[in-house]
Order: C-alpha cells, then structure tokens, then sequence
C-alpha cells in the first residue's frame, strides 16, 4: 500500500512538474517545433556534412555552419524585400507630397484604354487632376495612423526577428545533441505503441521530411516559371523577383502576394494587358502548384491518399498556422498508419 501511494504521489508531482514547465515555456513552443522541423528536413544534408568533415568538434562547427545558410537563406530575401518596401514607401511618400501643390496626373495608357478610355480619364482629372480635388479624395488619408501602422509593424519585426533567432539557437542544439534526442524519442514511442511505435515515429518524420522537399520543388518550380513571365511581361530584374516569389511560393497561396504586386506595378507603368496576363498566368500556377503538385509529392513519399494529404495540408494550417502545415500531413501520416495496422489485426483475427 506504501508502495502504491508513493507511485501514484510520483506520478502526480511529476505531471504537476510538466503543466508546470508547459506553462513556462508555452510561448515558445512554436518556435521550438519550428527548430525541430528544420531539422528534421535538414538532418540528411547534416550527416553528409559529418561525414566529410574531419576536425575536432565537428558536430558543432558543422551545426553553426549549417544554421547560419538558413539564417541567410532567409534573411538575404527579406532584407533585400524590407529595402525595397522602405524605398517604395518613400516614392510613395513623394507622390503624395506633389499631388498637394500639382494633383495627382492621370496615367498616359489610361486615355488609350478602349471605349473607356476619354471617360475614364476626365473622371481622374476631376477627382485628382488638382491639388484642391487630390485633397478631397485623398483625406482619408491620417499622418498619424500612417505613423502607428509603421510603429506596429516595426515592433511585429523586431518579435519575429529575436523568434527566429530563438530558432536558430533550439536548431544549432538539436544539431549537437540530434542522435541522443533522436534515440530518446524512439525508445519512447516503442514504450507507448510497442513494436509499431517506432514505425509510427518514421512516418512522421517522413512527412515532415516530405513537406519540406514538397516546398522546395514547388517553390523552385514555380520561382523558374514565374521569372520567366515577369521576363516576358518587361519587368526590371527578373531574376530576383522570381527568387523571391520562389520562396513564398513554399507557403500555400503565399505567392500570389509578389505576382499580385508585380501585376499592380504593371499596371501603374502603362501596361495593362501584360499586368492582366502575368496575373492570371500566375493563378494558373499557384493553382496546380498548390491543388495538385504539393500534395502528391508530400503523399507518394508516406504513401498518403490524395485527398487525406491535401485536408492535412490545409486542415493543419487552419488549426496551428504555418506550423501546421508539417504537423498535419505528419499526422495524417501516422493516423493513416494506424488504422492500416488495425484493420490487418482484424483481417488476421478474422482468418483465426
């Protein structure tokens, strides 16, 4: 009986002990799920690294190295967007100041633009062809909610940037200690599952691993394809908007922010069909690449249904975010695993 009352007392302080520790780090949770996803996806290029590398202290000179590429994959493309965003505002800016002395002037293309054309232009040159007309439409516009808005998004960055610092931290971690974590983890699921835990645990590390290949090809894909329209179409460094459209383009339907922007800009500089054209042409894209060429990468690798990848998918990032899209497919891939196993224990029974 002394027994029995300490375990259950163990057992009790110790889940107290872990709420405890969950709600001290709760916050970073995410980002700590984060950390263990890219390495996850990144572990076989880490071991190929390993083995070409003969030093002391390998595991950590490989794991910095390793982390800091990530860092600049995903601060060069940032950067460079964050440097035109603050040039564009400025233009924009500019623009503003001269539409209160001048108005604002009506396009060139829009007086071209078929039967529209002359009604179109004398409603601008009413409603913005003056200063006094400029300011009547334009006075919506508050100095100092502009002021808050960029304050706001000021600190939103500063958060994200000191969160994805915390992931690369957790990152170079796992690194260093990836194979004793790797082998707690399946020495648990065996405890929990039996026999099939550990199967369970590799499916879901080859979803994970099979989401973030999905990405890349996809965003490779449609990064080449869509660089070659914004060349097409006559837009200024092509290159590096497709690179950049390439890397949202990992995120589902994320893309269609910078095709979206470049048609606008289109737009603006006189050219109406080609705006048209790259937008639909990058729809078209964004369509195929999300609906159809995801999924079946992130399925045919765990062996997943279509339809139970794609609701993985965007059922997982409707229910935690970006984060979701790793864990949903990841767990479809284990539920999938289970119910396999279950239904041949029947069909076995069923045969006895």
């Amino acid at each position: 009986m002394t027994t029995y009352t300490q375990k259950r007392a163990c057992f009790i302080g110790g889940l107290f002990l872990l709420v405890l520790g969950a709600w001290v780090i709760h916050g970073f949770l995410d980002l700590l799920a984060w950390a263990v996803v890219l390495a996850i996806s990144t572990w076989p290029l880490y071991q190929r690294l390993l083995s070409i590398t003969h030093c002391r202290h390998k595991e950590t000179w490989v794991g910095l190295g390793l982390t800091l590429l990530l860092a600049a994959f995903i601060f060069v493309p940032v950067g460079y967007g964050l440097i035109r965003l603050v040039t564009e505002g400025q233009n924009l800016g500019q623009l503003f100041e001269a539409a209160d002395v001048n108005g604002i002037p009506c396009p060139s293309w829009v007086g071209n633009l078929p039967w529209i054309g002359t009604s179109v232009k004398d409603y601008w040159l009413r409603q913005l062809g003056s200063a006094s007309a400029s300011k009547n439409v334009l006075h919506w516009i508050d100095t100092s909610s502009i002021f808050h808005f960029t304050k706001d998004f000021a600190n939103q960055l500063i958060q994200h940037f000191f969160g994805f610092l915390i992931i690369l931290l957790t990152l170079l971690f796992v690194y260093q200690h990836g194979h004793k974590l790797g082998q707690q983890i399946l020495d648990s699921s065996q405890k929990l599952f039996g026999d099939k835990g550990y199967r369970y645990t590799l499916h879901a590390k080859s979803a994970v691993r099979s989401t973030v290949n999905g990405m890349l090809v996809v965003g490779l894909g449609k990064g080449l394809l869509m660089g070659a329209g914004y060349t097409v179409v006559g837009l200024e460094n092509p290159a590096i908007l497709g690179a950049i459209t390439g890397i949202f383009a990992m995120i589902p339907f994320a893309a269609k922010i910078i095709f979206s922007a470049c048609s606008v800009v289109l737009v603006a500089q006189g050219h109406p069909i080609e705006a048209s054209s790259l937008f639909i042409y990058g729809m078209l894209l964004t369509l195929i690449a999300d609906n159809y060429v995801r999924p079946a990468l992130i399925g045919g690798a765990v062996k997943l249904p279509f339809l139970w990848t794609l609701l993985g998918i965007f059922g997982g990032m409707e229910a935690f975010g970006m984060l979701g899209l790793f864990l949903g497919p990841a767990l479809m891939a284990i539920l999938m695993s289970i119910w396999r196993d279950w239904l041949q224990d029947l069909n076995h029974g069923e045969i006895r």
